[in-house]
């Protein structure tokens, strides 16, 4: 059994008062914000912003989210949506993903069409199996209600690979996997599972790199997406989703999505995978969802590791593949938490050994 965890409560409420030094001015009519509403909107693609004035870039569309940073005046960031009128989702340049206030007293947007509603679908959906409906597109989002097999919902917008915003048939808006087990549209007057137009990946998804990839590792990565920006706890307790280290990150990502408990540090999986899994040592062979393990850094040269044994080195860092270069980790506090990055030569330098833990 998966034991209970502390989640980040994803609030859909803004607060009708100014929130002193929150750097977010509160809407003047909290009604409007107070229940969900068609006012729900998509950012259109490739959208950028500067940042005019301080503010805080939040795990979630609310004054309770959480921190993730400060953004400072100056800053360009891309639009990714507007998920209602008081709350733009943007990508800074260093890659961390959050909500920032739409005000124009922090913000100035590079395009006149944002705050246009989109329908990323004009498409209706039916549900194809029992699925959980999410404030936020996150599997610790609070669960409004579980959608039951038959039920119609409109599609909204899609703010990622993993999963759809959506209006059921009284009027609740939230978030549930875009997986096509749980979710059919018919389209192009027949039916059948179709993609509709995404607005922008934050990160984007990279391709499944190897053909019928598991399903299973599919929802372990769709887990992980949504931990992006988690912050980083050495030594982080196992009990609590607040924080993560490598280890740590990993460890639940395969609890929540397959109730399947690995080791709890780095070295221990490690051991597991060697034992379970086919090992490979060069990151060429390495696919889609491979656990990949690392030596302590040296150094960005590759002399800086040339006479290192390294079927002996110390594991001291984990990290999962994604496919197409990319690995989602978690490795430092000033790294930003939970995030994806490019396999760098400083990564492949390191890297011990790979494997898989879904065969």
């Amino acid at each position: 059994m998966i034991k209970s965890h502390k989640q980040l409560t994803a609030s859909l409420l803004v607060s009708a008062t100014i929130v002193a030094g929150l750097g977010v001015s509160a809407p003047g009519n909290a009604a409007a914000a107070s229940s969900p509403s068609n006012s729900v909107m998509a950012a259109a693609a490739g959208q950028t912003a500067v940042i005019e004035a301080s503010v805080r870039l939040r795990s979630t569309p609310s004054t309770s989210g959480e921190v993730v940073k400060y953004l400072q005046k100056g800053d360009q960031v891309q639009i990714v949506a507007k998920p209602n009128n008081y709350w733009y989702q943007v990508k800074t340049a260093d890659g961390s993903v959050g909500y920032t206030s739409t005000d124009d007293k922090y913000i100035s947007v590079n395009s006149s069409s944002v705050g246009t509603p989109t329908a990323p679908s004009a498409q209706t959906g039916t549900i194809k199996y029992g699925v959980n409906l999410r404030t936020t597109p996150s599997t610790s989002g609070k669960v409004l209600r579980l959608l039951k097999k038959g039920e119609q919902v409109q599609l909204l917008a899609e703010p990622n690979s993993y999963w759809y915003q959506i209006q059921t048939s009284d009027g609740s808006i939230g978030y549930i996997s875009s997986s096509d087990q749980y979710i059919s549209f018919a389209g192009n007057g027949g039916t059948g599972t179709v993609t509709p137009t995404p607005t922008p990946s934050v990160p984007p998804a990279p391709p499944i790199s190897t053909p019928g990839a598991s399903a299973q590792i599919e929802s372990v990565i769709s887990v992980g997406m949504g931990y992006l920006g988690t912050p980083y706890e050495f030594g982080s307790s196992r009990n609590d989703t607040s924080t993560f280290d490598c280890s740590d990150f990993i460890r639940q990502i395969f609890m929540d999505a397959l109730n399947l408990k690995l080791p709890a540090d780095s070295r221990q999986q490690g051991d597991w995978v060697k034992s379970n899994s086919t090992v490979v040592t060069s990151t060429s062979g390495l696919k889609r969802g491979d656990l990949m393990f690392f030596m302590d850094y040296k150094g960005n040269s590759a002399s800086a590791y040339a006479g290192i044994d390294k079927s002996k080195a110390r594991i001291s860092h984990v990290a999962m593949y994604l496919g197409d270069g990319q690995i989602i980790h978690t490795y430092s506090v000033a790294s930003g938490g939970v995030k994806v990055d490019q396999l760098s030569a400083s990564w492949t330098n390191r890297f011990l050994f790979g494997g898989s833990v879904i065969r």
